[in-house]
């Protein structure tokens, strides 16, 4: 049966600013499943900074920490895929770059600024031409939303699927990303939430932040953020 599904995570080791080693991805891996995950998709950052990361490369490292995975008997199984920063040029990006999850037609991005810029738009109806769904990684943690909540109406009018970050809702109670999430979690704009996992030191946040979750909308609506709407992004070859 199909549990929890992490629709943002950086287990793959050694790949980004995620998990560094096997041992640390192994032990992640292990605190999901026993938080009622079956299923993670990877998704290690594709910015200029990181080399090696494209449609071949992301699933023959998820084969490999498969491999691992199963050796340790920890029962969640992998799918690939990347988190595209949306940056000026982002237009340019080789086509192998463009990882979507479980390589299908859902593709997850993340923007950091302090304002909006005017190439967003842009961006997300280039990604669209391609066939593909956008999904925007953790707005509440964009300075430009914190300032703007209403930002988020104008993300949807676009046709973009808004997912949540798990820590936020486990940040401090006057944070400004965990207000705008709890308030976001409330009015109903997330699609989806996800850990973003990316070590076995902020984790435990993480599964605070599910706890947290539970208790404003309670289990039935947290599985549809964490299960049944992720369930939806799965190729049909990994149902």
């Amino acid at each position: 049966m199909i549990g929890r599904i992490d629709v943002h995570s950086h287990l793959l080791p050694g790949v980004d600013d995620g998990c560094k080693t096997v041992e640390e991805s192994v032990a992640c891996a292990k605190v999901l499943v026993e938080n009622g995950y079956t299923h993670a998709f990877c998704t290690p950052h594709i910015w200029q900074k990181y080399a090696g990361i494209s449609r071949s490369s992301v699933p023959l490292m998820c084969a490999q920490l498969q491999k691992e995975l199963d050796a340790a008997q920890v029962p969640l199984k992998l799918l690939p895929g990347g988190e595209l920063n949306i940056f000026l040029g982002v237009d340019k990006t080789p086509a192998d770059e463009i990882v979507p999850l479980g390589l299908g037609k859902y593709m997850l991005v993340d923007i950091w600024a302090a304002t909006l810029p005017p190439f967003f738009e842009e961006a997300v109806q280039w990604l669209h031409a391609m066939g593909l769904e956008v999904v925007l990684a953790h707005p509440e943690r964009m300075r430009a939303v914190q300032d703007e909540p209403d930002l988020v109406d104008y993300f949807q009018s676009l046709g973009i699927y808004l997912q949540g970050n798990l820590q936020c809702f486990a940040d401090e109670p006057d944070a400004h990303t965990r207000k705008c999430a709890e308030k976001f979690l409330l009015d109903g704009k997330y699609f989806m939430l996800g850990s973003d996992t990316h070590s076995p030191e902020s984790i435990d946040g993480r599964m605070k932040g599910l706890q947290r979750v539970n208790e404003l909308i309670g289990f039935a609506e947290t599985f549809v953020l964490t299960r049944d709407n992720p369930q939806k992004l799965l190729p049909e070859a990994f149902l």
